[in-house]
């Protein structure tokens, strides 16, 4: 199985591909990072533009790699409706890039991503990071500590399903 998994955003996404081996054991199971990453945008880039920019980066990824689902982690609440409102249109995009796809859709709240990777729901970032590589042989932690963060989403699935 390979997963694409993501942590949305309209400035910066995180993403991550894995994929499983075939045996029982619990390396076969957590599987080997493919690649990882980070898609930019300039803040100042109209919405629109960004995210036609980001359903490009994703269906892409989908094309290259040929992931059997995609892993997404869901919107938090911010204070700021607006930053809610933004990230849940990056959300959109990329739900619709992996529908197009034909892939299963999983979503989990970050807590989730966190307390299944980490063990705890409110690890800090670079806790997740340093576990993402522990979990995946890495020498270091996937940078920057968004690419770590889509790799997580990956492994929550990995390890959920």
């Amino acid at each position: 199985m390979k997963v694409l998994g993501v942590d949305p955003g309209t400035a910066v996404t995180g993403y991550g591909v894995i994929e499983t081996g075939n045996g029982g054991s619990t390396r076969d199971r957590v599987g080997r990072l493919i690649e990882c990453g980070v898609i930019r945008f300039a803040a100042k880039s109209p919405l629109p533009e960004r995210l036609r920019a980001l359903h490009e980066h994703i269906t892409g990824l989908i094309a290259r790699h040929r992931p059997s689902a995609l892993a997404l982690e869901n919107a938090f609440y911010a204070k700021n409706v607006h930053t809610t409102l933004v990230l849940g249109h990056a959300r959109g995009v990329i739900l619709l890039a992996a529908e197009q796809a034909g892939l299963a859709i999983a979503q989990y709240p970050p807590a989730t991503v966190k307390k299944t990777v980490a063990g705890a729901g409110g690890a800090p970032k670079a806790q997740i990071g340093s576990v993402v590589a522990r979990l995946l042989r890495l020498k270091e932690a996937p940078k920057p500590a968004d690419a770590a963060d889509g790799v997580a989403v990956a492994l929550t699935h990995i390890l959920r399903t």
